[in-house]
């Protein structure tokens, strides 16, 4: 059988692409990093969804071809790699497409030149060196995290290189496991990714507030002053909590979920498929409810981690999670029991090693159902009667870890017509030293010696609507007060609502005194009964954009950062907020902020809308020694799409399993 054109290549797929690449490519070293799918030309998309959805779709019917994107590089006996990118049509085994990537772009990281990095530390004379300053307890060891170089500064020889965070772990307790980043060393090794040789190592100040950028405080004793601070249960001093009942997720007859063909997910009148790359994770496609056209594709575009501090290095710290080294590449093996409960449905990933080959990735995504409340109620006060629903979410789940920060991604679907895309941020916070006794205006010392800088998350997720049919248009709804006077407004009551359609590919912010209401509407289907366009809605969440300065290379590679809301005119490939190449970048090239100032028209036509959102994280001390989850939630919700609540026909059953507690909880205090 034949796979869906959105269906993630398959292993065999993957490894004859690899070939055909092998092929082109004699007596060369080739390094490959990555193999996926290129997904069709939407076109090409279009009209096979078209005969699928209208249940035309035979075995002879003309299907898209299967592409692979080939991303490597090419070593030479100049021994300097060429970055280098083709696409595979997998079906004919031929090269279709072959660029080499200019110069002034780098390639995305892999974990082999993070292994490269902590092997060249450990192997420096300079590094060694700069060791010798400290005087480290006995019994502890160096642990080095590989970390992105940032954006270059001006200045700088546009070469490609990796830094290193230092810290020093307590090999005392026998567990690997223990928390490192309780005492983090002022150490930032740098490597010449091209020479693999460590070229400096960058010595970062430890003073506190009022003392200068650059000023070496620090002493021999360099983690005296710092302390345990572990978190896994076996290390807690006083062990985890013994009074904490179980709650099991229990579905007696099975999940309401339906999957065919490891992609097409079928729940609750919606219809989508769950794709996973390497770049974005997992991806939805081909939205439908009730027979009607919602989504065309949703994904998690981009995010950035710019941090504030700025002593150098720390100017440049900043991470594009999903650009620099991908979030697929960094997604966890989900844990039945643990990161999903209930009835789950997994989904494997396709990975590719650095020979091309294909590796299977499991548990890569989770599906399953979740209770949320109550859904909706009503109590008629005349008869007694209550009419409850419960609120049913369908979870699409991923996970990343990228090195201390793990981030929990979830496109949840209801019953009531509503897709919720939401973030978690959580793991350990990035942390450096602080001399004894000092406190910075840098962030905030949450354990001894221990400094959590200031920094943002900074999230953005691209819509592509679809509302009953692929051309749309974007609405922008605000609540204005109206001032009282005798004509329109004679107690001061009124407020009036303002639409405007967007003309031109443009962007916006959040407002919320304004109520300020992003609207995907398609203008040539009305609602019968407001007489309003068909549509979906979502309120842009009111958080701090890119705190950085406009002129500050930190601004000008994450432009997508300083706007909550931008729209756009659909082009194929066009998938990245930040740009496609955002490893060291200095400017943010072939990212959304491009794709505006294209002034194209987006009335009535294929348009993307992009949302971004954030946490500005002013660390305290509860987040440490790990954080507990930071939630942001993007709810889009239908707009006179229906005729009444979709919801009505969800069953107001009674939950025969939930019980009254007993007495052996519940008791009379006693004075």
């Amino acid at each position: 059988m034949l796979p869906h054109p959105l269906a993630i290549l398959s292993e065999e797929e993957t490894n004859i692409a690899r070939n055909v690449i092998l092929a082109q490519h004699p007596n060369t070293v080739i390094d490959f990093r990555e193999i996926y799918l290129s997904e069709p030309p939407k076109a090409q998309l279009l009209e096979f969804l078209a005969l699928e959805h209208s249940g035309r779709l035979s075995p002879t019917s003309p299907r898209p071809p299967r592409l692979a994107l080939c991303q490597y590089d090419v070593i030479g006996n100049d021994r300097i790699p060429s970055f280098e990118e083709s696409v595979v049509d997998v079906g004919t085994r031929q090269r279709v497409q072959h660029r080499v990537v200019g110069k002034e772009h780098h390639a995305s990281l892999t974990l082999s030149e993070f292994d490269t990095l902590v092997e060249r530390c450990f192997a420096s004379p300079l590094f060694q060196k700069a060791l010798a300053d400290f005087d480290l307890p006995e019994g502890f060891e160096v642990v080095i995290e590989p970390w992105p170089y940032g954006g270059l500064d001006y200045v700088e020889e546009k070469r490609r290189y990796f830094q290193g965070l230092c810290f020093a772990t307590d090999k005392r307790k026998n567990n690997p496991d223990a928390n490192f980043y309780s005492y983090p060393l002022p150490l930032i090794p740098v490597m010449d990714a091209l020479t693999q040789e460590i070229i400096r190592v960058d010595r970062p100040a430890t003073g506190g507030k009022g003392e200068g950028l650059t000023e070496q405080t620090f002493k021999r004793d360099i983690i005296g002053h710092c302390k345990d601070s572990d978190y896994v249960p076996e290390l807690l001093p006083g062990g985890t909590r013994k009074d904490l009942k179980p709650l099991n997720v229990v579905q007696p007859e099975g999940p309401s979920f339906r999957i065919t063909e490891e992609s097409l997910v079928e729940w609750q009148k919606w219809r989508f498929r769950v794709a996973f790359n390497p770049r974005e994770g997992a991806t939805i496609h081909d939205v439908w409810y009730d027979g009607r056209s919602v989504l065309y594709r949703l994904s998690i575009s981009e995010m950035t981690v710019p941090y504030a501090d700025p002593r150098p290095p720390f100017h440049r710290k900043q991470a594009f999670d999903f650009g620099d080294g991908g979030g697929g590449n960094m997604a966890n093996n989900l844990s039945i029991g643990c990161d999903c409960l209930g009835v789950i449905k997994y989904f494997d990933a396709v990975m590719t090693g650095a020979d091309g080959s294909a590796k299977k990735m499991p548990n890569a995504i989770c599906l399953h159902e979740q209770d949320n409340g109550i859904g909706w109620k009503h109590s008629n006060w005349r008869t007694g009667r209550a009419v409850v629903t419960r609120h049913r979410e369908l979870v699409v789940q991923f996970i990343i870890t990228l090195a201390n920060y793990e981030y929990i991604f979830a496109y949840k679907f209801d019953q009531s017509g509503g897709i919720t895309v939401e973030s978690r941020a959580t793991g350990i916070l990035n942390v450096v030293n602080i001399d004894a006794g000092k406190v910075s205006e840098y962030g905030n010392v949450v354990s001894g010696g221990v400094l959590a800088q200031n920094h943002q998350h900074i999230f953005c997720v691209r819509i592509d609507p679809a509302i009953d049919g692929p051309n749309n248009s974007v609405q922008v709804e605000e609540s204005h007060p109206v001032p009282m006077n005798a004509v329109t407004n004679p107690n001061g009551n009124f407020y009036k609502v303002n639409t405007e359609t967007m003309e031109r590919a443009g962007f916006f912010d959040a407002a919320p005194e304004l109520n300020r209401t992003v609207k995907m509407v398609n203008p040539h289907k009305k609602n019968p009964i407001s007489q309003k366009p068909v549509g979906y809605k979502f309120i842009p969440l009111a958080t701090q954009r890119l705190l950085a300065d406009p002129n500050s290379i930190q601004a000008r590679r994450a432009q997508f950062a300083q706007h909550h809301v931008w729209v756009t005119k659909y082009r194929d490939g066009e998938l990245y907020a930040g740009g496609r190449y955002t490893l060291q970048s200095q400017e943010e090239i072939e990212g959304v902020s491009d794709a505006v100032k294209r002034g194209e028209s987006v009335v009535d036509t294929d348009v993307v809308v992009w949302s971004t959102f954030g946490i500005t994280h002013n660390p305290r001390v509860e987040d440490w020694p790990v954080m507990p989850v930071e939630i942001f939630q993007l709810m889009i919700r239908p707009a006179d799409f229906f005729t009444a609540n979709p919801s009505l026909d969800v069953p107001s059953d009674k939950n025969v399993s939930s019980r009254v507690v007993g007495n052996d909880c519940c008791r009379n205090a006693h004075i």
